[in-house]
């Protein structure tokens, strides 16, 4: 007789979200963009990735080489002597390179996706754009996410007058509109990519604070919180070990959602010049050169237009597929 054998609890969402095909089609779109993150220097650039000159193996994309300062790989690598060689990324330009013969230049076979209004390739600067919109995604909701932890498990935790002091901090903080807030206050900061999370992150925390509250009002009436307290945990501890993990699942599906709205928010700053300063890439800033250019430069509206659009509905579909995969409601027939 054949054993079953448990999947457990992450195992069966995970068998639940695989069914939805669409939530399925946009992890793969996002494990892509991390991979374009996380290589970006092997994929676009213009250093080679493995370079043998006189006779040694250099690494310039991972090393820097003092007797390469400012070298141009480009240049070298046409004069390599026989036996030498250098190995360049896919998209020989680097997102910073400007080059004032090239000014927007379309699409075509040097420039896959045409160049910007300084010659820069715009597929270099999508490609390293990635990882910063990636990163003030992921840590603007991280920031967020320890902020509405806290505040909310100390509402839903001690309730009373702790619960009514912290939910109305909730409610003034709601009756801000969230993206003319992170104006004002970037307008009177310096304007870089740790400040714009830092600003997005400490804006946007309302909504995991509210589900963390309603979790722990909801746990609080639990049998084995009181045991814990009764075999003298310390409220620290009882929240954090024994109350949070249990009302973490609903806090992850809105950082799912969160993530897009704050790639959506920097490229929204970005395209009204409050965002990543330049030179760094970003999707919103090669969107916002397009606004002299509209007439003719389609590529600078098309390709980070659609980057900005699938990567939003991607982490909002796979948000949407997590949270019908750990509903309880959720069935094979949905």
């Amino acid at each position: 007789m054949s054993e079953t054998r448990s999947v457990g609890y992450w195992g069966s969402v995970w068998e639940k979200f695989k069914r939805d095909r669409f939530a399925l089609a946009a992890l793969v779109i996002i494990i892509f963009l991390f991979g374009l993150a996380v290589f970006q220097n092997f994929l676009a650039g213009n250093k080679p990735i493995v370079m043998k000159y006189e006779g040694s193996y250099y690494f310039p994309v991972l090393f820097h080489y003092p007797e390469f300062f400012q070298t141009n790989f480009k240049e070298l690598a046409k004069e390599l002597p026989e036996g030498d060689f250098a190995v360049f990324p896919p998209v020989r330009y680097s997102p910073t390179e400007n080059d004032l013969l090239s000014i927007l230049v379309p699409p075509s076979s040097d420039h896959l996706f045409g160049t910007d209004d300084r010659g820069r390739d715009v597929l270099s600067r999508m490609i390293h754009g990635a990882r910063i919109s990636l990163s003030i995604g992921f840590i603007a909701v991280g920031i967020s996410a320890v902020i509405g932890i806290i505040l909310g498990g100390i509402a839903g935790y001690y309730g009373g007058k702790t619960d009514f002091i912290v939910s109305r901090l909730f409610e003034v903080m709601m009756t801000f509109p969230v993206f003319f807030l992170i104006l004002t206050i970037l307008a009177f900061r310096d304007p870089s990519i740790y400040n714009i999370m830092i600003v997005i992150g400490v804006t946007s925390w309302t909504g995991v604070a509210r589900l963390i509250r309603g979790e722990f009002l909801r746990l609080r009436r639990y049998a084995y919180v009181d045991a814990a307290i009764a075999l003298g945990g310390n409220d620290a501890r009882v929240m954090s070990k024994h109350m949070l993990p249990n009302a973490l699942t609903p806090v992850l599906v809105d950082c799912t959602f969160g993530i897009a709205g704050a790639i959506l928010v920097e490229s929204a700053l970005s395209f009204l010049g409050f965002g990543v300063p330049p030179p760094d890439p970003s999707w919103g800033d090669i969107l916002s050169q397009s606004q002299r250019y509209v007439d003719f430069a389609w590529w600078l509206v098309l390709f980070p237009g659609a980057a900005i659009f699938l990567t939003v509905t991607a982490f909002n579909l796979v948000g949407e597929g997590f949270r019908n995969a750990v509903d309880p409601k959720f069935t094979a027939e949905r």
